[in-house]
C-alpha cells in the first residue's frame, strides 16, 4: 500500500522547495513557490536524490523517521545532498542548473522476511551489528535487480556481507512516493 498520495501540485511545490534550498545555500537563485496547506502538516521521512542530466548520481541522502513536516525534511536532505553526502565533493553554484532533482517520501518501515520483498514496490532497510544501509525502491528497478541482488546490495551498502540477510540481519521494507524534475 502506498504510504500516502502528493498531486502533481505539491510533486511541484517539493521540487521547487528543494532546488531553492540548495541554490540558498550555494548563493545561487532559484524561483520560490509557496507549499500548498496539506505539505505544511504532512509528516513522512524523504529522500533527496541530485542527478546529471544523463543520469549519473550526484548526491542523495535522507532520513527515514516521519518526525518532521515534509516541507523541513526535503528542504534540510536537498541541502545535505548537495553538500554533505560523502561520495562526492560538494555541488557548486556553476554546477546546480545542470543537475535534476528527484524526491522521495517514505511510508513507515514494517519488519519483513525475505520472501516479503517486492521489487518495484519495497525499499529496503538492513541492520546487524551497528551497522545499517538502506536502498530506495526505484534502485533496484533501474537496475534490473532480482529480490535476492537487492537484498544483497543493501547489505553491502550497510557494510555488511552480501548474505548477512540470510544470517539474521533486521530486515524491513518501505513503500515511498517518488517523483522527479524533468530532464
Amino acid at each position: 500500500m502506498t504510504p500516502f498520495r502528493v498531486d502533481a501540485e505539491e510533486q511541484a511545490a517539493l521540487l521547487a522547495l528543494a532546488r531553492r534550498s540548495l541554490a540558498d545555500r550555494l548563493g545561487a537563485s532559484a524561483p520560490s513557490i509557496g507549499l500548498p496547506p496539506r505539505l505544511e502538516q504532512l509528516k513522512a521521512g524523504g529522500f533527496v536524490t541530485l542527478r546529471t542530466v544523463d543520469g549519473g548520481l550526484r548526491g542523495c541522502i535522507g532520513r527515514t523517521s516521519a518526525d518532521a513536516p515534509v516541507g523541513s525534511v526535503i528542504s534540510e536532505m536537498a541541502v545535505a545532498a548537495g553538500t554533505r553526502d560523502p561520495r562526492f565533493p560538494s555541488v557548486t553554484r556553476e554546477e546546480l542548473p545542470g543537475l535534476v532533482i528527484e524526491v522521495s517520501l517514505l511510508g513507515p518501515p514494517m519488519d519483513c522476511a525475505p520472501s516479503d520483498v517486492v521489487v518495484g514496490r519495497d525499499g529496503l532497510m538492513v541492520e546487524q551489528g551497528g551497522r545499517r544501509g538502506l536502498l530506495l525502491p526505484q534502485v533496484a528497478t533501474e537496475r534490473g535487480w532480482s529480490a535476492e541482488q537487492f537484498l544483497d546490495a543493501t547489505c553491502t551498502k550497510a557494510g555488511l556481507p552480501p548474505d548477512a540477510w540470510r544470517r539474521g540481519a533486521r530486515l524491513q521494507r518501505f513503500e515511498a512516493v517518488h517523483f522527479e524534475e524533468a530532464r
